[in-house]
């Protein structure tokens, strides 16, 4: 088929998506199909839906076809942070406040003014924190049932920055990690990056299906598991105590390191030990206080065996040189007068308000979360199209998240991600009552 002819039928079913006359959820015709439509060779119409799917213009679910996008939701929703109308109820990504956290604010920043060390906050500091600094996040870490030395902490702008400088440390471009089936999208995003070969694990209720992962680690090698055991990001479980030790087993025998995200750990009373309690020779263990505290306030913190120090120190060098000395000043005040502690309980509870909410005005739907989690996925009915329904709220001035931006398997699976912790309670009731809604709705259209 000569180009200008296959360049053609690319521009023909783009401008028909584009203009409306294939409509968002459309099964479009299999690749034998197509080829038979168009007089081409079957190579040739796969070459054409990858290429409409590199526009984002249509999406290929294994086992069901090749389907119109919505083109009205971008194609990253949930990736990358969009602009939120201002009407609009963002259910996409959690920024959870408590009435008074400016006021604390306000405080702090009055006590650092007259403690006599403002002149020293604004100097250069350590790349991986003050000594002070560190100690104290070893305390707090202690109440997680961590028992770290002060220097095997590393102080970094959020956990998301956390993650990055791990990436950037301990691991290369082409190196195998293994992942959820469904992730957390800022991983996949550093994957991205630096060029990582993300392997998918099949999931189970209460955590990975570690039976797959230990026969992807006998047949390739796994230099990295990034795992989030106590609160996953989005499925909501905690993986049991038995689990944890088996994971911390197969990482030791195949000599894979593990990355342990504990962004939203604090939510969960009485956990399981952390994997970087049982195994802080081979785990990197990242969190921060954004998510308990305030999403503004972009301090983080990296607990590493003592080997691997260096090389992150560099990559905090690289990437930051060190995190503004002010606001950490400000969280280990917080840390040491136990106002973190005090707004991480106000906090579960507002989680589990919330998510007994969900529950409520959900009801009926097939939901999977954690009772103290600020968001709970909504597995859609059969043949619901999860980018059409996003496209729905959207006109409904409800942002949410569909699963493609989670997903590092082949197969997207037709579901929604609703963030709970972003909006007051009245408008979160009648935002969930919306989706409700409009899912039904959707499934007998």
């Amino acid at each position: 088929m000569a180009a200008s002819r296959y360049k053609l039928l690319v521009d023909a079913l783009a401008s028909d998506i584009k203009a409306g006359r294939l409509a968002a959820g459309v099964r479009l015709p299999t690749h034998r199909g197509l080829a038979a439509r168009e007089g081409i060779a079957v190579v040739t119409a796969t070459r054409v839906y990858a290429e409409l799917e590199a526009l984002g213009l249509v999406s290929r679910e294994q086992g069901r076809g090749t389907f119109v996008r919505d083109i009205a939701v971008p194609a990253g929703h949930g990736i990358d942070q969009q602009v939120v109308a201002t009407d609009a109820v963002d259910l996409n990504f959690n920024y959870p406040s408590l009435p008074g956290q400016a006021d604390l604010l306000r405080q702090a920043l009055r006590e650092v003014a007259t403690s006599g060390e403002l002149d020293s906050l604004l100097r250069y500091q350590p790349h991986r924190g003050r000594p002070q600094d560190r100690a104290s996040i070893a305390r707090h870490l202690r109440r997680r049932g961590i028992t770290p030395d002060a220097d095997q902490i590393l102080i970094v702008n959020g956990a998301q920055h956390g993650l990055a400088i791990t990436v950037m440390a301990a691991l290369n471009a082409g190196d195998v990690v293994a992942v959820d089936a469904l992730t957390y999208p800022g991983f996949k995003v550093l994957a991205h990056a630096f060029h990582l070969d993300l392997e998918p694990i099949p999931t189970t209720t209460d955590g990975p299906d570690l039976d797959a992962l230990e026969k992807l680690c006998a047949t390739r090698p796994v230099r990295a598991i990034y795992t989030m055991p106590t609160l996953h990001n989005p499925l909501g479980w905690v993986m049991p105590a038995t689990d944890r030790t088996r994971l911390i087993e197969i990482a030791r025998q195949h000599g894979s390191l593990i990355i342990e995200d504990a962004a939203y750990a604090y939510l969960v009373e009485d956990p399981p030990p952390p994997l970087a309690a049982s195994a802080p020779d081979i785990t990197v263990y990242v969190s921060g206080l954004s998510k308990s505290i305030a999403t503004g306030l972009r301090v983080g913190f990296v607990v590493a065996p003592p080997s691997r120090v260096p090389s992150l120190e560099r990559a905090i060098r690289a990437t930051t040189w060190n995190t503004p000395a002010l606001t950490t000043a400000i969280a280990c005040r917080w840390l040491e007068d136990g106002t973190v502690e005090h707004l991480e309980a106000q906090k579960r509870d507002d989680a589990k308000a919330r998510q007994a909410l969900a529950g409520q005005e959900l009801a009926g739907l097939s939901l999977i979360s954690h009772p103290s989690s600020y968001f709970t996925w909504l597995t859609l009915p059969d043949d619901a199209r999860a980018d059409r329904l996003t496209a729905t709220l959207a006109r409904e001035h409800i942002s949410v998240s569909t699963a493609e931006p989670f997903t590092t398997s082949k197969h997207t699976p037709q579901a929604l991600r609703l963030a709970l912790g972003s909006t007051d309670l009245d408008s979160l009731q009648a935002s969930l009552r919306t989706v409700r809604r409009v899912v039904i709705d959707d499934a007998y259209a």
